[in-house]
């Protein structure tokens, strides 16, 4: 299939007779979540990279794995939350509890510039974007206005050795991405309103010690990736086992990107609304009906 490849490249060129460069930025504010726990090496890594970028990080994230919980929220009762360290808040309840804790309290006095949710261990593509807890706090963000950027790390082998040197690239990255959003932003807000940016780095090579070379603007894959299937224990519980459904990718799509060893960027939206033509199709198929 054919592609355009794009590669980032932040270096710039020093021209004869270019005015000076404008004075460097201050540093972004970033609340920093995910759904593995605020213990995971992935979010460690995006946190040292962007620390190390000279970025004001707060990490605010679940206490404990919490994969698979999408938006889940809870809209009422007790939050319970730690304060682990100066940057790191610890929050019993889904990525996003956390994020609106964060947002709500942590950062009560000024929203952050930025939601930073990931890495995750492994890849949020396809359906499995739509129950993605890394995905969950990134759209929470949206939801209450704030720039977010979900980020995953792709797995498929057993060994996790492969896994956590790409999510060292993977953070590597990140940093790289915020830099081209804030270039582009002109003092102004990161991304459109409404609008994130759902990540997925690939592992290239047998050990992931490579780091990706390009990266491809997606389509979210219409497909599951994954199928359950049950098996009845006999006393009213049923085993419960997944197995890979995997079709072929549409064309731009993050399945295929990945596949090739392409990072892929996915834009995101706050709402599960629809575009114009979708639109008109319902429209059309409920024409004439009568309430």
């Amino acid at each position: 299939m054919k592609k355009t490849l794009i590669t980032l490249s932040l270096a710039g060129l020093a021209l004869v007779g270019a005015p000076p460069a404008a004075a460097e930025p201050g540093p972004l504010r970033i609340l920093l979540s995910n759904d593995d726990g605020y213990d995971a090496p992935g979010i460690a890594a995006v946190y040292d990279e962007l620390t190390e970028a000279g970025h004001d990080v707060t990490i605010v994230a679940p206490a404990t794995d919490q994969s698979g919980k999408g938006t889940g929220r809870a809209f009422g009762g007790t939050v319970e939350a730690r304060h682990v360290s100066e940057d790191v808040w610890s929050v019993t309840g889904t990525p996003g509890d956390s994020v609106a804790f964060g947002i709500f309290h942590v950062f009560k006095d000024e929203k952050p510039d930025l939601v930073v949710s990931g890495t995750n261990a492994g890849q949020n593509i396809a359906a499995l974007a739509n129950h993605s807890g890394t995905v969950g706090a990134a759209v929470t963000a949206l939801e209450y206005g704030v720039p977010a950027i979900a980020v995953s790390t792709e797995t498929s082998r057993p060994d996790e050795e492969p896994m956590l040197n790409a999510q060292r690239h993977t953070a590597d990255f990140v940093v790289k991405l915020v830099a081209t959003l804030r270039a582009r932003s002109r003092d102004g807000a990161l991304l459109p309103d409404h609008l994130g940016l759902n990540v997925n780095y690939p592992i290239v090579g047998a050990d992931g010690d490579t780091p990706a070379a390009r990266w491809s603007l997606t389509n979210q894959d219409r497909q599951p990736l994954v199928k359950p299937s049950y098996t009845d224990r006999g006393d009213g519980t049923y085993t419960m086992e997944l197995s890979i459904d995997a079709r072929e990718p549409g064309r731009r799509s993050d399945v295929a990107a990945l596949a090739a060893d392409r990072i892929s960027i996915t834009p995101i939206e706050a709402n599960w609304g629809t575009g114009p033509l979708a639109q008109a199709r319902a429209g059309a198929l409920l024409h004439g009906l009568k309430p």
